[in-house]
């Protein structure tokens, strides 16, 4: 039972989860006849693949993760897995999760994901402690699930696969950075360079937080402009993104761990009220 729990915890799967459900969003947003059933087997493959990332993820950094309070008790810094049980359930996953892919949709999605998971597991991962320009790296396999998503349901990468990554891109920057000026200290234990200005939660990195916010307004328009979406969820992102807009420019005048856990809090919410409007309004 604790090795049972140990493994799925190796998942994150919450966060993997997440991931799963932008890939399902891109799924019906490509799609010309709603299949829901099609749309859960997209969810599960990147639900898998997702999860063989992030062991990858947490087997090389393991040691690290010992020295930071919120992963020190996670399966492997406890000793409960060894790094070869985890990369046998890594493999399991991965490969079970592109099969699928493949088998039920297309090479070209099972590729892309594939793709997203080498960029996450062995680019990005190691870059973490190596410069901060890791965001933008890990960045883009945390943009590509709509894309992948959309090309399961259409077989290519069009303008508007282009469009929902885009948008998923931009909102990895203010995301990630609010967690890392939240997590700063651990991070700081670990020798993470998260944050844009180094090693500093100051008003050029609360500035870059504003910046990135701002430009997902206009981003968040081009579902209208190029016909993926409607005008109802054109007006639900303007007003989410301004909302969202707002909590930085609070982060701006104080500079406050507080101010940073909002944004973070409130770019949970932001994704998700933004992509289901785009499926809601496509409907």
């Amino acid at each position: 039972m604790v090795k049972a729990r140990a493994y799925f915890q190796l998942l994150k799967f919450r966060l993997s989860l997440t991931v799963a459900f932008s890939s399902a969003i891109g799924y019906l947003l490509g799609t010309h006849g709603f299949s829901w059933t099609r749309a859960l087997l997209v969810m599960l493959g990147g639900l898998l693949v997702t999860g063989s990332a992030n062991i990858i993820n947490q087997v090389y950094e393991r040691e690290l993760d010992k020295l930071m309070t919120r992963t020190a008790k996670r399966p492997l810094p406890l000793g409960i897995l060894s790094p070869a049980e985890a990369w046998v359930f890594c493999v399991l996953l991965g490969v079970a999760g592109l099969s699928l892919l493949w088998y039920c949709f297309n090479p070209l999605t099972a590729g892309l994901s594939l793709l997203s998971l080498i960029l996450y597991g062995f680019i990005y991962t190691p870059l973490k402690t190596i410069s901060p320009i890791c965001v933008a790296v890990g960045a883009i396999p945390g943009g590509l699930p709509p894309l992948i998503g959309w090309v399961a349901a259409t077989g290519y990468i069009g303008v508007e696969a282009w469009v929902l990554f885009g948008i998923q891109f931009m909102w990895q920057f203010p995301h990630f950075w609010a967690i890392a000026w939240v997590a700063d200290e651990d991070y700081k234990r670990a020798g993470f360079k998260m944050l844009p200005s180094p090693g500093n939660r100051d008003t050029r990195t609360a500035f870059q937080i504003m910046t990135y916010t701002l430009l997902l307004i206009p981003l968040s328009l081009l579902p209208l402009e190029f016909n993926i979406s409607g005008r109802i969820s054109a007006l639900v992102a303007v007003i989410a993104g301004v909302l969202f807009l707002l909590l930085t420019v609070q982060l701006m005048r104080t500079q406050s761990r507080k101010s940073a856990l909002r944004i973070m809090f409130a770019s949970f919410l932001y994704l998700p009220i933004v992509q289901i409007a785009l499926v809601l309004d496509k409907m």
